[in-house]
């Protein structure tokens, strides 16, 4: 779709930007809708009984009190994404170059220590240890945000 659209050869940003937000989707869909059909019935229904319409009592009565419950998703799913690599190494053009563009292809930091870590002897190693751990410092500060926003959920 996109190389036929855009040009090039397919496997770009774009494409494998593409993906992971199809891929992360039913994560964030399956969290957030549990999350609002754990907010009490009440808040909907005593939102209707002053007046509001559907749609203002969904959005200002039900979605806020969901709110931590959505923001969990979408850092678990970011968290997915951040874990996901064969599906963008086919898709992204694993070339180890910083892409100029959207449509250019790319490497991510999982894809780089997983083709490389084999024949890395000296410097290439520690490079690619150092960013194993950059890598380790994201998914923790990702986790760590949603532990925070669980915790003030339950509060």
């Amino acid at each position: 779709m996109i190389r036929d659209t855009l040009g090039g050869s397919g496997a770009s940003m774009l494409a494998a930007s593409v993906v992971l937000g199809m891929m992360i989707l039913p994560t964030i869909i399956g969290v957030s809708e549990s999350s609002i059909r754990a907010v009490p019935d009440s808040y909907y229904e005593g939102s209707l009984a002053l007046g509001a319409t559907h749609e203002r009592s969904v959005f200002f009565s039900v979605l806020p009190a969901a709110k931590s419950g959505i923001l969990s998703a979408v850092i678990l799913g970011i968290g997915r994404a951040v874990g996901e690599t064969m599906a963008v190494i086919m898709v992204a053009g694993n070339q180890a170059v910083i892409p100029s563009g959207l449509l250019k292809g790319l490497r991510t930091l999982t894809a780089n220590i997983v083709l490389e870590m084999g024949y890395a002897a000296d410097l290439h190693r520690e490079a690619l240890i150092a960013t194993a751990v950059v890598l380790f410092v994201f998914i923790l500060i990702i986790n760590l945000t949603f532990s925070l926003t669980k915790r003030r959920s339950k509060k």
